[in-house]
């Protein structure tokens, strides 16, 4: 049992002592109408996944069996109102938003059943929904520079951060804090009970790593700030106890150096430590895991090389869908977080307005995975053969390529189009498969 002070009742603490640092007489609200936003996001998303090595979770009806191929087009209109805070020292406010997911095509053997794919919720016999819908909402209280969220929330940091990588996005249920008294450092505090993934209507489901699976946990809570040391340097501290499972702490920096007025050199570096805590209900490990970049940005070009590397003996978890996993090697599909695993990436963008052609952005990078080593983990995490031997030095390589443009004037100004593919090989550990993403949304500011 390891008892250390979480920094996310630091970070409370922190939070609660910053905000009388703002001068009481300092009005920052328009009022609860004049500050108010309404926005509204069409999201049109298609996505294909061919495993080709293996059967995927897809389950075809009509054949009685599963195969490897996953596909879903599907269409999402994300409303979101934010009000402003009413006038006074202390001030109150409320944010709303509605959500509805449309299944434009797929069908049995191609909906992506149960698995990783999470596009669109299915019922029992493996189909698809035709449509599903996210409502919630959470009432806020500002107090000189620090605002309070209670209710659905959608926090974001490297510990536990809402993911909007599917069709609708992830969302949290709780409390949460937020403070800028102090120029250019941002404190973060919360603490959630619910989770609510992508492909799901329920706002207050439990807790699921992504990869341990489900756990019986009552609670997340997360601590910590990010500050600018300059216009160059960034550094961000944070901790998180999803109890009765782990305690995590991250620790990192960002890095840009101008040379000139068309070169500069980018760097950064991420680290976690995850430990078991409480009832251990994945088991007990005791993972470090960290990424360094090093990179060179000239004119449209930026060229950058990062290492990354999991010391542990389990796979590095986080929960499932969302985007907490500030790591550089963690891309499309593979995350390269296996226990004992070493990753190199090679990362090229090209940003075509130099070229005249404002908006159109070109990425594409390949990692290369080796050392995976499953000798020592625990029975949540172990990874076996056919012969039920643990797996041993396993090795992945992945390769994506993003092409993306945003329309800059016109009625159409903001659309955006968007186009993802991702090939992976792995052994015997991972699937070998490729994947297609079309996306296009277009953003619409009513307020």
């Amino acid at each position: 049992m390891r008892n250390r002070p979480s920094l996310a009742l630091v970070a409370s603490l922190a939070v609660s002592s910053a905000a009388p640092l703002a001068l009481a007489g300092d009005d920052q609200t328009d009022g609860f109408i004049e500050g108010s936003r309404l926005n509204v996001l069409n999201r049109n998303f298609y996505f294909n996944r061919d495993n080709r090595d293996s059967a995927a979770p897809t389950y075809n009806s009509s054949k009685g069996d599963t195969n490897g191929y996953s596909e879903a087009w599907a269409h999402a209109v994300i409303t979101r109102f934010e009000s402003g805070f009413t006038q006074g020292t202390v001030g109150f406010g409320l944010d709303t938003f509605a959500m509805v997911g449309l299944k434009l095509d797929t069908g049995d053997g191609r909906n992506g059943g149960r698995g990783s794919f999470d596009v669109l919720p299915v019922n029992r016999d493996g189909r698809a929904r035709d449509e599903y819908t996210k409502l919630g909402g959470a009432a806020k209280v500002r107090l000189f520079d620090t605002v309070a969220r209670l209710g659905d929330v959608f926090p974001a940091n490297p510990v536990v951060a809402a993911g909007d990588s599917r069709l609708l996005p992830e969302s949290f249920r709780g409390l949460t804090l937020e403070n800028t008294s102090v120029k250019d450092l941002t404190l973060q505090a919360g603490r959630l009970h619910a989770m609510s993934q992508p492909m799901s209507s329920d706002l207050r489901e439990n807790f699921v790593t992504f990869y341990g699976g489900p756990v019986d946990s009552p609670w997340i809570a997360y601590g910590g700030g990010d500050y600018a040391v300059n216009e160059n340097v960034t550094v961000s501290l944070f901790g998180s106890r999803l109890k009765d499972v782990w305690n995590q702490y991250y620790a990192g920096t960002g890095v840009t150096w101008p040379l000139s007025s068309d070169l500069a050199l980018i760097g950064g570096f991420n680290y976690y430590k995850a430990v078991d805590e409480g009832r251990q209900r994945l088991g007990a490990f005791d993972n470090d895991i960290w990424s360094a970049k090093l990179g060179v940005r000239y004119g449209a070009h930026t060229l950058a090389l990062s290492h990354q590397r999991n010391q542990g003996d389990d796979d590095f978890d986080y929960l499932r869908q969302s985007d907490s996993i500030f790591l550089d090697n963690s891309i499309q599909y593979s995350d390269f977080n296996s226990p004992k695993e070493r990753s190199w990436m090679l990362r090229y963008d090209l940003n075509l307005a130099a070229y005249g052609v404002p908006g159109l952005s070109f990425m594409t990078r390949y990692a290369k995975g080796t050392d995976a080593d499953y000798s020592n983990a625990n029975a949540f995490y172990m990874r076996r053969d056919a012969d039920g031997n643990p797996l041993t030095d396993q090795k992945r390589w992945e390769r994506d390529i993003e092409v993306k443009y945003v329309v800059q004037t016109g009625a159409a100004k903001d659309l955006s189009l968007r186009v993802r593919q991702a090939t992976t090989r792995a052994t015997a550990f991972e699937s070998d498969l490729d994947e297609v993403r079309l996306i296009v949304e277009y953003p619409l500011s009513i307020l």
